[in-house]
């Protein structure tokens, strides 16, 4: 019987999914990565040797069914899900007149797909040998709201709120959960030209070591310094007394 961890990366084929999936299969793992793109994904397949691909647009919940179906009758289980897949529409909010299911997209990857696979996903991880993790990808534009991508700043932020209940309510079975805020990173994730930040490798390499020791967060550069913890630190103090209060 296989001791191999499997890892379930969303968004797992440029970026920071990609970048987090060489490491975990340089480390032995099993690596399970979702893309929408056919091409991407076997490129994806080149550099990562032996990873397991699944295409399907996230932001459809048949497709996050279907994906989840697989994951447990074809790979046997899960031990860690990196919910990373996503997408940020840089707009002037006061002038937006893109049509709603372009916007309703961007809300359904960066914050209905986490929860929803979560939802799917937290038994197999419960059931892991090991103990399980949960990696939820947010931003630094979850805590400082960003005016050129507003909606991806208000979902984030509401990742990183379930992401506090979740780790709550997880206390306990096995499954450590951790956040992971990036700050600006060099990828793709803004569209063409728009890359700009942290370089990915330097960032992949400092955030690494950390979640793999199951830190509650995860941050690298602004969303790493003294100020910053000291701000999650008061954040989180509040939210364990209101939580006590109505428990």
């Amino acid at each position: 019987m296989t001791t191999k961890r499997t890892v379930l990366i969303t968004g797992g084929t440029s970026g920071i999914g990609l970048g987090l999936a060489k490491r975990y299969a340089q480390g032995g793992a099993r690596v399970v990565i979702t893309g929408r793109s056919e091409e991407r994904l076997e490129q994806a397949r080149a550099a990562l040797p032996g990873c397991v691909t699944i295409a399907g647009d996230l932001a459809r919940a048949d497709a996050r069914e279907r994906m989840a179906g697989r994951i447990a009758s074809e790979l046997g289980g899960l031990d860690v899900l990196v919910n990373n897949a996503g997408l940020q529409r840089r707009v002037d909010i006061a002038h937006d007149t893109t049509a709603w299911p372009e916007r309703q997209a961007e809300i359904d990857l960066l914050f209905c797909a986490p929860i929803h696979l979560c939802t799917l996903l937290i038994p197999l991880l419960r059931k892991a040998r090991q103990g399980g993790q949960l990696v939820n990808v947010t931003s630094g534009g979850a805590f400082n709201p960003q005016t050129f991508a507003p909606g991806y700043s208000a979902a984030k932020a509401a990742l990183h709120s379930y992401t506090m209940n979740l780790r709550r309510a997880l206390a306990g079975t096995g499954v450590t959960v951790t956040e992971l805020i990036p700050p600006a990173v060099a990828t793709a994730l803004a569209g063409p030209g728009q890359a700009h930040g942290a370089d990915l490798d330097a960032f992949c390499d400092a955030v690494f070591p950390r979640i793999e020791r199951g830190e509650a967060e995860v941050g690298f550069g602004p969303t790493d310094t003294a100020e910053f913890r000291e701000r999650l630190s008061a954040e989180h103090a509040r939210f364990e007394a209101f939580a006590r209060r109505n428990g």
